[in-house]
């Protein structure tokens, strides 16, 4: 693990960034919402592919893939959930004050 995030840094730092921009973005974008069954599917395939790289069941070159895939898509996750919140934070603090009729 530390050797993926020593090695592969500048890649990790770019998925932070490009999370931190489509988070940004994310907010003003209202697109449809996904399904609750492709949600529990999607769900599922993630705790299945962190299972499977904790408990090293796939070996050599794909494990290692699997584990630099993981770590840059959280890294993607945290850079969305960041931008998302600076946006609200910016909006919200820009936002003018209802009148009171």
């Amino acid at each position: 693990m530390s050797y993926l995030l020593s090695f592969h840094w500048g890649w990790l730092v770019g998925a932070l960034l490009l999370g931190l921009a489509m988070g940004w973005i994310a907010v003003v974008h209202r697109g449809r919402a996904t399904s609750k069954v492709v949600a529990i599917w999607l769900s599922v395939l993630a705790v299945a592919l962190v299972a499977a790289a904790l408990a090293r069941v796939i070996p050599g070159r794909a494990g290692y893939w699997l584990d630099l895939w993981l770590i840059m898509f959280a890294c993607y996750l945290a850079g969305c959930a960041v931008g998302s919140w600076l946006r609200d934070r910016v909006v919200s603090r820009t936002a003018p004050a209802p009148e009171a009729s």
